[in-house]
């Protein structure tokens, strides 16, 4: 299984070439004077559909986008190791899903930010990894636990949610959700258990198996009764017609040589 776990280019590409995007447009809104916060999600409006797709793009100010552009940095990273194969879907669909999912239960606010993209990596890992039982991947999402756990407290309404810097929890939440569903929806047979001996399979049955047989209730180890012989006696011929044999004893059936 460790074989699975190769470190390439995209490791190091995929985060930062995403990361860097996002300053881009971040620069490209100071640059230009651009307000690019009317392209986010705006709930159950048909013109906020188009946040959809670009607010996980678009940050309020610096500290906004620097508190999102580290844990992308790691998250990215992680998900791009561990699970390269399915790392673009579980990105482009988590966006999207998110996205959908807030402008379903959202306030009627722009909602912006990549934090929703953050709680679909987080929730994924984490899922994931428990679902695979594989000690690596185990570890991966205790790790995202020790680290990220306290982002849980923010899927819910609460007096830090409000005031003058409105934090989106629909959109936290609507993340949280999309990972759990995408973990579930993308298998990694690559880390199936290989199954080597049959009392790990799932019909595996002790009465049935020759060496399990040997012990006694008490777990003694006995010799299994000897299978009584029985003698068959086989035909391998057979006639229509009656055969008759003349039996001659002690006599060699030779003729004699003349004198």
């Amino acid at each position: 299984m460790d074989n699975h776990f190769k470190f390439t280019n995209a490791v190091i590409g995929l985060p930062l070439f995403f990361v860097v995007f996002l300053w881009f447009v971040f620069w490209l809104e100071i640059r230009f004077d651009f307000d690019f916060v009317e392209n986010g999600i705006y709930p159950r409006e048909f013109s906020g559909l188009q946040g959809i797709l670009f607010s996980p793009f678009i940050h309020a100010d610096i500290e906004h986008l620097y508190n999102n552009s580290i844990p992308l940095l790691i998250l990215l990273a992680a998900l791009q190791f561990f699970y390269a194969n399915q790392s673009v879907k579980v990105i482009g669909f988590g966006i999207l899903l998110s996205g959908m999912i807030t402008w379903v239960i959202g306030r009627d606010n722009y909602h912006i930010g990549a934090s929703g993209l953050i709680y679909v990596l987080v929730s994924f890992v984490f899922f994931k990894g428990i679902q695979t039982q594989y000690y690596r991947l185990v570890a991966l999402s205790l790790a995202v636990i020790v680290i990220y756990g306290g982002l849980v407290w923010y899927v819910f309404p609460s007096p830090e949610t409000s005031g003058e810097k409105v934090i989106s929890w629909e959109g936290h939440l609507a993340g949280m959700i999309t990972g759990f569903v995408l973990s579930l929806i993308y298998k990694t047979p690559e880390y199936k258990k290989v199954i080597k001996y049959d009392w790990e399979k799932l019909d595996y049955n002790p009465e049935e198996d020759k060496f399990m047989q040997r012990f006694d209730v008490n777990g003694n180890f006995v010799n299994l009764p000897s299978p009584e012989e029985t003698t068959e006696l086989l035909s391998y011929y057979s006639s229509d017609f009656p055969v008759e044999y003349t039996i001659v004893l002690n006599e060699k059936n030779e003729l004699k040589p003349e004198s």
